[in-house]
């Protein structure tokens, strides 16, 4: 029994040890990925954005020692947009959002505005899905709508530029969109359960997307904007850049 005891004790302290190495190490590569970058080189923002490209590895399983918590897929426990349309009003609440392809996204530019104390940078991402449930009120002519359901969205060849500013002890994050190849939307429950009907006007969304794209394009921005506010002010609060980036 007691060998027993002896073996587990040193095997539970041989892999605290390892863990601490393998921390200790990822610690060094990313001092190692920020350390070119100076503040004070013309080279500046190219190399910010070659060492946010090197980052990807980490977004799934995230830099525990650095605070950084895994964000592909990332989790938004609810988004809401609300929208008045020539005298038609609608809410839109979607919950429970999962959204991936962070980790296959590149960086395409970077730029530092000092003098307003933000950045701005492009990202391209060949595939970006995101899933979840929804739930629809609207209301015109008097009349009222109501449904929920679940949903999912698939983006390809898709493109963003975003803005992430310092606002005290926050951040605003403004994403737009720049361009979309391809995209796929499933809506659930649209005709209350009609299945076959809401078949042929699935086929007829995704089919016509592209002329009704001026209507959700708000919405991807909203979805997108709040995914990056989540992940910039929690998983990359405490990053320590200054340590990492000198002048």
């Amino acid at each position: 029994m007691h060998l027993i005891n002896y073996v587990i004790c040193a095997s539970a302290i041989i892999l605290s040890c390892s863990q601490m190495t393998r921390t200790e190490g990822e610690v060094e590569v990313i001092q190692n990925i920020f350390s070119p970058c100076k503040k004070s080189s013309p080279d500046f923002d190219p190399c910010i954005k070659r060492a946010f490209n090197k980052l990807r590895p980490y977004f799934k399983r995230g830099i525990p020692a650095l605070g950084v918590a895994p964000f592909d897929p990332h989790f938004a426990k609810e988004v809401k947009q609300r929208r008045s349309i020539g005298g038609l009003g609608y809410t839109l609440t979607l919950r429970n959002v999962f959204e991936g392809g962070w980790t296959q996204s590149t960086v395409t530019k970077y730029k530092t505005d000092w003098a307003n104390k933000r950045i701005i940078y492009s990202q391209y991402f060949p595939e970006k899905w995101l899933k979840g449930e929804y739930e629809f009120k609207g209301d015109g002519f008097g009349l009222e709508m109501m449904r929920t359901g679940q949903w999912n969205l698939t983006l390809r060849d898709y493109s963003q530029t975003t803005r992430i500013k310092r606002n005290g002890s926050g951040l605003n994050v403004h994403v737009e969109i720049d361009h979309i190849g391809d995209m796929d939307i499933h809506v659930g429950n649209l005709l209350l359960g009609r299945h076959i009907l809401e078949q042929m006007l699935d086929r007829i969304i995704n089919f016509t997307w592209k002329p009704g794209f001026a209507v959700i394009r708000p919405l991807i921005n909203d979805l997108v904007s709040t995914a990056f506010t989540d992940i910039w002010s929690n998983s990359f609060r405490n990053f320590p850049l200054d340590e990492f980036i000198k002048n």
